[in-house]
């Protein structure tokens, strides 16, 4: 559990209250988070996290796509910009050009966004980071048009030449394919007891896959196992996947069925486990694909839209825990000790009694 590179939050600012960025990377350095995502490319941010090894992912915003793919020069001026004022005291590890735009319905955008990461990808090339800072967009599950079972999983036909474009993209760059897996919708739409405990990593009977005979025990898993499938039914197996978000909100509507600080430490705290305990998927084993928390603190100005999306905070803004999941390093060690010191007193009995 010392080594834990796959473990990342996503750190938004879409709030009115939230602590200085230095507070936060202060936060960050006392778990063992070392992966942030950030939606844009705040200075502030960057700067405060430089010199702490922390990687950080920052993006263009949707908005920028059209300019990045016109303009070689726009793309340049961005990377002069968020990038190498910063680099490499700041550890930059990838940049995410657009959020969700594949599902967007936005045909301008779909069509800008392979020639917008192209040209900062160039722009990277230019200034000999092509191989140190990678390039990718992030993609909501909505691109498949099958996941269940998971080895079935496939791509939208509809996304076609589009999406091969961005594969390639990928493949040849080396970048990861970014996707937002959230069991929490999954849930949402089937609220049986069953799906509860499949979707929060507790015990359950599991369900089959009748194509490779593999019982999933959980939702996450299925859903990212999907993902692999689509890739690998297009020839692109090998490209990295990425969780670019996923979580469980602590507190929703009244309306809302799954929203609870039990349900948001089990999923978040079962999903960490987890990952650390580098089992991996069935079709992907023996690696934790890097996983990304949603989110680091609330947003109490995303609206509109149900509470649920204002509520999925680990943090407070006052910088302590909403609810306790594991990550401090602090409570690793408390752990680590309190097993060591349960093995000693076994051992002691052992040989007392012998």
């Amino acid at each position: 559990a010392d080594s834990q590179a796959f473990i990342g939050i996503n750190y938004g600012q879409v709030a009115d209250n939230l602590p200085p960025p230095s507070s936060t990377a202060k936060l960050l350095q006392s778990t063992s988070i070392q992966k942030v995502r950030l939606y844009g490319s705040d200075p502030a941010i960057i700067k405060a996290l430089a010199n702490t090894g922390i990687g950080i992912v920052i993006g263009t915003a949707n908005g920028d796509i059209p300019g990045l793919a016109s303009d070689p020069n726009f793309a340049k001026s961005w990377i002069n910009t968020n990038v190498l004022p910063f680099y490499p005291a700041s550890n930059i590890i990838l940049i995410t050009v657009g959020n969700e735009v594949m599902t967007s319905n936005d045909q301008n955008l779909m069509n800008k966004l392979l020639p917008a990461m192209q040209n900062v990808q160039n722009t990277l090339n230019d200034e000999s980071l092509g191989g140190k800072i990678k390039v990718s967009t992030i993609h909501s599950m909505g691109v498949l048009k099958q996941s269940e079972p998971p080895s079935s999983g496939s791509f939208d036909p509809s996304y076609g030449d589009l999406m091969k474009g961005l594969l390639e993209f990928n493949s040849a760059n080396g970048s990861p394919f970014a996707i937002n897996p959230y069991p929490y919708y999954a849930y949402r739409s089937d609220t049986t007891p069953e799906t509860l405990a499949f979707c929060l990593f507790q015990p359950n009977a599991g369900r089959m896959d009748g194509n490779t005979k593999i019982k999933y025990m959980n939702m996450f898993d299925a859903q990212v196992d999907a993902v692999y499938s689509a890739l690998n039914s297009m020839g692109f197996k090998n490209v990295e996947i990425v969780v670019a978000e996923t979580g469980w909100p602590y507190k929703g509507d009244d309306n809302k069925v799954g929203p609870s600080i039990d349900n948001a430490k089990a999923y978040n705290g079962n999903l960490i486990a987890h990952l650390r305990s580098l089992v991996g998927t069935p079709l992907m084993p023996g690696e934790s694909v890097d996983t990304y928390l949603f989110a680091f603190y609330d947003e109490d100005l995303i609206k509109p839209g149900p509470g649920s999306e204002r509520s999925s905070g680990l943090f407070k803004t006052g910088v302590t825990m909403v609810y306790d999941v594991g990550l401090s390093t602090s409570s690793q060690v408390r752990t680590k000790f309190m097993c060591i010191s349960l093995v000693f007193r076994v051992f002691n009995s052992q040989v007392f009694y012998s």
